[in-house]
């Protein structure tokens, strides 16, 4: 060796015969990382290969592997009788040149800035225990999720895989699912689309940030009520669109400070849960809903229908959409399975005009190429053969048994700590504490003896705080909602 520095540098160098990476690659690993610290310079020779495995007691079959491994990457070059070297091409590596210093946690911290905005916030991964008092989410215990793995694999394995699988779909969604879709909704919602009016897309959020990027532009004003869905609140303030508030009382959202607004100011937008106000729960009064119409009409503002738990309405049969009303082409209208189902099942869509879908369906592929076609196909599979529409008759029996028994819960055992309606629909009860309760406490304690609460922490406003939360019952069993009830009262109790 020419320099005794090299041989010290090899050395130096660890290799773990346990560890899952071959050999080889941890030898790269490591002489690059000499490399990339300036170590070993451009023009800088290499051992031959002979003494890199008698230094580091591997095959010297390994050691090649490596010096070609890196020299196929392009940072050493060899050259026959002469050697291996490190490539001259990589000067500009060297650290004095990249202008600051090497940092150790490259993996951990970005070396550019970030914009930090607070509407954004990291989703806690946390354990869920076996009990839980949710947002309102469905029970998968009841879910047809055999069916479902039934259809998916029929997917896979009849034929025509090369036009599912050997090229790019439709943005849309696959033409089966749409008309499949367009079908089911025209019969159980009252709407009047062809498989030219829906948009598949992975969950109701997806949809909303979809509208958010295609139709919202940095100042345009987008209404909603106050309190509601803040995740969807965020994705206005992320499009820089001007968001304002309005109140929603027993009624649903409160139209007539819609209508003063109008007077004022060129509004683009209204997002609205009208069938189940999200997170009260109730129903937006057919005055309202008809005047919101007109509004929308006489000022040329989108109306956002989100109806994110359709199926699941007790007192009556579900209240049929904005958009079954709709003869102008104003309303989108979103909703999704996973409500259905489980959250876990990313399952949505966006109905709306034909020409809108398409310019929906062309800003989608920015962010999504298509979707996944096969779970598309095997959800048409399972509303055409009629799973899902048994399913729904079964669970919507299933969870009003499960809301009369919670809401008698919490009226016995809770008695004067909380203030609640019974819900007409919908998998919560929205429930007002006593001020004497605090929510933060009383979810993490909770948490500590084994019930998880939804977080009341996003119903509050700065100029409204109800002290309420939604506590989901669709998800627990009778005996799992008992055993709940007695974890609250042990906590709010005098």
């Amino acid at each position: 060796m020419d320099r005794p520095i090299i041989w010290r540098l090899f050395e130096e160098i660890t290799i773990d015969h346990r560890a899952e990476r071959p050999v080889y690659l941890q030898l790269s690993d490591a002489i690059l990382t000499l490399v990339k610290n300036g170590k070993l310079a451009a023009g800088e020779k290499l051992p031959g290969s002979r003494d890199v495995a008698g230094i580091l007691h591997i095959n010297r079959i390994t050691v090649n592997k490596a010096f070609e491994e890196l020299a196929m990457q392009g940072w050493l070059e060899s050259a026959v009788g002469k050697g291996t070297f490190v490539s001259s091409h990589i000067t500009d590596h060297e650290p004095k040149k990249l202008g600051k210093r090497l940092s150790a946690n490259a993996y951990k911290r970005a070396g550019f800035h970030i914009t930090s905005v607070n509407y954004l916030s990291a989703i806690p991964d946390i354990t869920i225990p076996e009990l839980h008092l949710d947002d309102g989410y469905p029970d998968p215990r009841l879910a047809p999720l055999k069916e479902l793995y039934r259809a998916y694999r029929n997917q896979l394995t009849r034929s025509g895989l090369y036009r599912k699988f050997g090229s790019y779909g439709n943005p849309a969604g696959s033409t089966y699912y749409r008309q499949s879709m367009s079908d089911y909704l025209n019969t159980s919602r009252g709407l009047k689309t062809t498989a030219r009016n829906i948009l598949s897309v992975r969950g109701t959020l997806m949809g909303i940030n979809l509208v958010c990027n295609a139709l919202i532009a940095p100042g345009d004003v987008v209404i909603s009520g106050i309190p509601g869905w803040r995740r969807v609140e965020h994705n206005f303030i992320h499009a820089r669109a001007k968001h304002i508030g309005i109140p929603v009382d027993e009624n649903g959202l409160v139209v007539e400070e819609l209508k003063k607004i109008c007077r004022k100011k060129k509004v683009r937008m209204v997002y609205v849960t009208p069938h189940h106000h999200y997170p009260t729960t109730v129903s937006l009064r057919i005055d309202r809903r008809l005047e919101l119409l007109r509004l929308a009409n006489e000022h040329g503002f989108i109306i956002l229908e989100d109806d994110y738990d359709f199926d699941f309405h007790y007192r009556h049969r579900p209240l049929l959409p904005l958009a079954s009303a709709d003869e102008n082409g104003m309303v989108i209208y979103c909703g999704s399975f996973s409500k259905s189902f489980s959250p876990a099942f990313r399952m949505g869509y966006l109905v709306a005009a034909e020409n809108l879908i398409e310019h929906l369906a062309k800003v989608r592929v920015l962010q999504d190429r298509q979707g996944d076609h096969i779970l598309d196909n095997a959800i048409a599979d399972i509303i055409n053969d009629g799973t899902i529409q048994r399913y729904l008759r079964k669970t919507l029996q299933v969870y009003e048994q499960r809301r009369d028994l919670f809401c008698s819960l919490l009226q016995q055992e809770l008695q004067d700590r909380v203030q609640f309606n019974i819900p007409e629909g919908g998998m919560s009860v929205w429930t007002v504490m006593n001020r004497s309760i605090n929510l933060d406490e009383l979810v993490k304690k909770a948490y500590q003896k084994g019930l998880l609460l939804s977080d009341g922490d996003i119903n509050k406003y700065p100029n409204l705080d109800n002290n309420a939360i939604r506590l989901g019952f669709a998800s627990s069993t009778s005996e799992e909602l008992i055993r709940s009830m007695e974890i609250l009262k042990g906590l709010t109790g005098k």
